[in-house]
């Protein structure tokens, strides 16, 4: 009986280690990216809450959501680095799905930047007329 119980609890806690040392190998070879999705979600969270306080005050759910941000990506950036490690021939899944992410946030954090008063509201038009130029000039 107790041999049982021993012999379940380690391979319980020998799988947990193994899942565990995987994940910690994944992020070490793939830091720079995680650490990007953090720093840039961060980013658009600080601005945005400093938005947030001029226009309506502090609120501590709009607060944690950018960690619940932060956490949910880094989660969708682990599955797609472990399918990319799993299949050869995948390298440009996660530049294809987390790339476009951390452009958006980009442009809401300048956003947010712009209606916390850091840029000018002209600044950041002149910004974003360089990125659509397709889209014609202002009047």
């Amino acid at each position: 009986m107790k041999t049982t119980f021993l012999a379940v609890i380690l391979s319980v806690s020998t799988m947990c280690a193994f899942i565990c040392s995987y994940f910690l190998e994944l992020t070490m070879d793939n830091m720079e990216q995680f650490l990007s999705v953090c720093c840039v979600v961060l980013l658009d969270g600080f601005f945005g809450m400093i938005a947030g306080i001029k226009r309506e005050g502090f609120k501590t759910f709009k607060a944690l959501s950018v960690l619940r941000t932060v956490i949910v990506w880094w989660v969708i950036l682990a599955a797609i680095l472990t399918v990319e490690k799993s299949f050869p021939g995948t390298g440009w899944l996660s530049e294809t799905i987390i790339v476009p992410f951390l452009i958006f946030q980009i442009i809401s954090a300048l956003k947010n930047a712009s209606m916390a008063g850091f840029i000018k509201v002209e600044a950041l038009n002149n910004i974003l007329d360089k990125i659509d130029k397709h889209k014609g000039l202002r009047n």
